[in-house]
């Protein structure tokens, strides 16, 4: 017993320190939920399950060795939530409230592999190392997680001052934040470093 709990307080620190920038985007998903009906809430919850899912099985794969990452090349998914920015900024109407930067499950099942792309680097060496019973306590609290995240975002995107402050400057922040978010992504990766050296 004491070890799956120990199994399980590992998974909530992982988890944890490798999705905390999720809270951000997934907030930002519920405002404009809230503001324009896209995405819908079930689209924003169903596609971080999604996408989670999605890059803990690439980790379990290349953990199996069965699948080589070709690292820092991920880092190009970047380019999908700069994109999202990009093209609500340039689409927006008259209004000032939120844009819809991604329109349904698939959207956000992507923002959410972009971003987490670089936690497949931590989630290999971790799964390397699991035994199946601690692995399946892994993806419980993985899962488990995942609905915690989404319901605190979804408070945060109900919350007034939330609200109003993307009431008032969402035309810009919410595009801003994606954009960002694809900018470290592109940088932390290493793949810029890359892409300069094969023009050299």
């Amino acid at each position: 017993m004491t070890d799956l709990l120990a199994a399980a307080a590992g998974a909530a620190l992982v988890f944890a320190a490798t999705n905390l920038d999720d809270i951000v985007v997934l907030t930002v998903l519920f405002v404009a939920a809230r503001g324009t009906g896209r995405p819908r809430p079930w689209h924003i919850v169903a596609g971080q399950y999604l996408g989670i899912g999605a890059l803990v099985a690439a980790a379990v794969v290349v953990a199996a060795g069965l699948l080589v990452v070709p690292d820092p090349w991920t880092g190009l998914l970047g380019l999908l939530p700069i994109g999202l920015g990009v093209r609500a900024l340039l689409a927006r109407g008259d209004d000032d409230g939120p844009p819809a930067v991604v329109g349904g499950l698939l959207g956000v099942a992507g923002v959410t592999v972009a971003n987490g792309a670089d936690n497949i680097a931590v989630y290999v060496p971790v799964f390397r190392s699991l035994t199946p019973t601690t692995g399946l306590v892994y993806l419980l609290v993985f899962a488990a997680l995942v609905a915690a995240w989404c319901a605190a975002a979804a408070v945060l995107g109900g919350h007034p001052r939330v609200v109003r402050l993307v009431g008032r400057a969402g035309h810009w922040l919410v595009p801003a934040v994606f954009v960002a978010i694809g900018a470290v992504i592109l940088v932390s990766s290493g793949v810029l470093g890359r892409l300069a050296e094969l023009v050299d």
